[in-house]
């Protein structure tokens, strides 16, 4: 199974439908918290829910469309990161990312995201790396900014949000930035 171990508490692993119960479980203990950024909260109401999820991005993975990855930390499922979206014709990757409450403030997801840019670098040739936050999220925007992404601007009105829509920043990484 494809697996990258960043530190000896930190492992990334390609999401696989086995994940999909102890994702589930962080997603409902999180629920609260997440609900606040994340718009599809709603339509995960059971672990099948989660595993019909994974399954839909292993199928996107197999067509080089995505990747999707679960975030382990000292062995326990602790979020989830990958490109949403991997846009070859532009050779844009688009980042998205969340993890449970109780393990933020550690450094693991800013870890995660930088090996996740170096990956779409090296193994798809992207020559940009793109995420877009809440404007109001602090806690998601400090992770492109800790990485040293550039504010592009803000996207007015882009994200529905249950019966909303949110604006959402645009942050990027050229990949001559990081060289």
């Amino acid at each position: 199974m494809f697996y990258r171990q960043l530190d000896r508490h930190i492992q990334l692993r390609l999401s696989v439908p086995h994940f999909a119960d102890e994702l589930f479980q962080l997603t409902e203990k999180n629920r609260d918290y997440l609900k606040r950024w994340l718009p599809w909260l709603d339509s995960i109401k059971k672990p099948e829910d989660t595993r019909h999820f994974i399954d839909l991005q292993r199928h996107r993975f197999s067509k080089g469309l995505a990747l999707h990855e679960t975030i382990f930390y000292r062995g326990r499922i602790a979020g989830v990161l990958g490109y949403n979206l991997l846009d070859h014709a532009n050779g844009i990757g688009h980042i998205g990312y969340w993890m449970g409450e109780e393990y933020t403030g550690k450094g693991i997801m800013t870890r995660a995201v930088k090996d996740l840019v170096m990956m779409g670098y090296h193994y798809w040739d992207l020559q940009k790396v793109e995420i877009r936050c809440g404007v109001e999220n602090i806690r998601s925007r400090a992770i492109p900014e800790r990485l040293g992404f550039t504010e592009e601007g803000t996207l007015r009105r882009v994200e529905k949000f249950y019966d909303q829509y949110r604006d959402l920043v645009v942050y990027g990484l050229l990949r001559e930035d990081t060289e």
